[in-house]
């Protein structure tokens, strides 16, 4: 244990205070790490832990502006053609082949774009696909965007944190390709191991990718000819590719339902199946789909996900308001890998639902879509970047980035002139990117900058530097590196990514201090260690979508991942100290 009691003071006390508590406040709400960094923030100021001034500066910190330069430059690149026409080319050929060219292509596109994003837009083409059964490449596609994410600076926004907190702490930026020696070579070595542990997943059934798990609403109007007659008599028993699952009756839910069921007015018949054939209820008399409700149940139908941070998430169907807000009317609702019971307006909303709307005229001219969804369909709206303004968005993200590297133009001013080029061309609008603006992750890093000026100010920064010898016993530096970075793995399984490398970054700086060697390999320990998600399908936003898409189990992802975890963590603790050495 560090000597705390014979030098510390009261303000030492009330930091680590604060620090134990923004700790566990992330894992008891790690849904919500930006209100505990906020409540951070105002626990250091209350305590004169941190100024205001510092607060402000902190605000401006040129690694987070660069982080939230990206994010909003991210929301035009995701409207372009560029993923979409990739994943037109990659299924032919040899199932080696196409296995090879989906999962390097995911990883180099994941290098430059929101993983999240190509993971979403590749998440239909891999599932269509005819030449690989789709339980075979989801959980591969998920973990080649994590390992692409971490060859450079862009790739992860988890790398853009730590590049904050190093601006903060060292007062210069981490190169753009600083990450990828280590990174290439980790990808290469798991990749090796998932190609040859592929065939280990379980494969999807046909039926879990031919769009057979939607739920469908009905109801039963009074004057409906079917009232006081059976299930079996209404015909609702031999659907094609519809089965009635249940049956909701005055707040009761009936599971299963027997042929012999009698329906009465206002019963809420809930289908399950291919939602291509939902016009088909609308032969039997006097049953009304939940959309018709809004009237816009026609063949205009668009199959929508919705992104984490939408305004819908956490709301129910029925009060979300979706014709207000998109001109649209939810038809069905999947979820995969998870149950949904009861009527479809109480169910609420979660990131990943997948949703296949009725949608109005006004619905492709909203600007707040590609907030909300990721356009799934082949109907995608009027506001995917067309010709000329495509080749702008994307031509000039590769220029912005070759600026930087080539000529040594900070990042920061090249993205400036690149933001001002998507709004002036009206590829980005000023609305779009006041509604868009990235608030949840700016408060992580504000309140992780806070969080280390308190740690300077009070003096455990020193103390660490100071005692950190002395606890290690002089045993090897080596295993301090290690340690910080099991250490952040851990945390990014319990809370978040970016909220792990915030938290382990000061003290990985001050322990390399203590030990009197270069920060480098310890802060790459940090930032590779917070992107090591192998083992959980929640601790990272692509394996919840591919988890939920490929219905696996738990399980799944733990028999898998041991083994890409056990090389990834091998190769990147090897690997650092060779090219950033101690």
């Amino acid at each position: 244990m560090l000597e705390i009691s014979t030098t510390s003071t009261t303000s030492q006390w009330l930091m680590i205070a604060i620090f134990i508590a923004t700790f566990i406040g992330l894992v008891r709400f790690h849904r919500v790490p930006e209100r505990v960094f906020s409540i951070a923030i105002l626990a250091t100021l209350i305590t004169n832990m941190a100024t205001t001034e510092q607060v402000l500066a902190n605000a401006i910190n040129p690694g987070l502006v660069t982080l939230l330069l990206l994010v909003l430059c991210s929301f035009a690149l995701e409207r372009t053609s560029l993923l979409r026409k990739i994943s037109s080319h990659l299924f032919n050929g040899s199932k080696i082949s196409a296995g090879l060219k989906t999962l390097s292509l995911t990883a180099i596109a994941s290098a430059f774009l929101n993983n999240t994003a190509v993971v979403a837009t590749l998440l239909n083409t891999v599932k269509g696909n005819k030449l690989i059964n789709p339980g075979k490449l989801l959980i591969p596609l998920s973990y080649a965007a994590i390992l692409g994410g971490t060859l450079t600076l862009v790739g992860t926004s988890t790398n853009l944190i730590v590049n904050s907190l190093f601006i903060e702490a060292n007062q210069q930026s981490l190169g753009f390709f600083d990450f990828i020696s280590v990174g290439i070579v980790a990808l290469i070595a798991c990749l090796i191991v998932i190609f040859l542990r592929m065939k280990s997943l379980p494969p999807m059934a046909a039926t879990d990718f031919a769009a057979q798990q939607y739920i469908v609403e009905a109801e039963v109007k009074s004057d409906s000819r079917l009232i006081g007659r059976t299930v079996e008599e209404n015909g609702l028993r031999n659907l094609d590719n519809l089965f009635l699952v249940e049956v909701v009756r005055k707040g009761r839910l009936i599971s299963p339902v027997t042929p012999d069921e009698v329906l009465e007015a206002n019963d809420k018949l809930i289908f399950s199946g291919d939602v291509s054939k939902v016009l088909t209820l609308n032969q039997f008399d006097g049953l009304t789909l939940f959309a018709q409700i809004d009237g816009l149940l026609r063949d205009n139908l668009t199959e929508v996900m919705i992104k984490p941070g939408s305004a819908v998430v956490g709301k129910t169907l029925k009060s979300a308001g979706f014709r207000a807000r998109f001109d649209a009317a939810v038809v069905a609702l999947r979820r995969d890998g998870g149950a949904i019971s009861g009527k479809l307006g109480d169910v609420v909303i979660k990131a990943g639902d997948i949703l296949v709307l009725a949608v109005g005229q006004d619905f492709s001219s909203r600007t707040n879509l590609t907030k909300n969804f990721y356009i799934l369909s082949d109907n995608q709206p009027d506001n995917m970047l067309h010709g000329w303004r495509n080749v702008l968005t994307v031509g000039g993200f590769i220029l912005s980035i070759g600026i930087s590297v080539i000529t040594g133009i900070s990042l920061i001013s090249t993205l400036m002139f690149y933001l001002a080029a998507l709004i002036f061309s009206n590829s980005l609008t000023v609305n779009e990117v006041k509604r868009r603006f990235p608030l949840e992750i700016w408060m992580i890093v504000l309140g992780a900058l806070t969080l280390a000026d308190g740690i300077e100010n009070s003096g455990i920064a020193y103390m660490i530097a100071q005692n950190v010898e002395t606890v290690l016993q002089h045993q090897s530096i080596v295993l301090a590196f290690v340690i910080i970075f099991f250490v952040t793995v851990l945390l990014t399984e319990l809370i978040t990514n970016n909220a792990a490398a915030a938290l382990v970054f000061p003290i990985a700086y001050n322990v390399a201090l203590g030990l009197g060697v270069s920060p480098m390999p310890f802060i790459m320990a940090v930032a590779f260690g917070a992107s090591g998600s192998f083992m959980s399908p929640y601790g990272y936003q692509t394996n919840v979508m591919v988890y939920n898409a490929g219905n696996y189990k738990f399980m799944d992802f733990v028999k898998f991942g041991i083994p890409v975890s056990i090389v990834y963590s091998i190769t990147v603790l090897i690997m650092i100290p060779v090219i950033f050495p101690f």
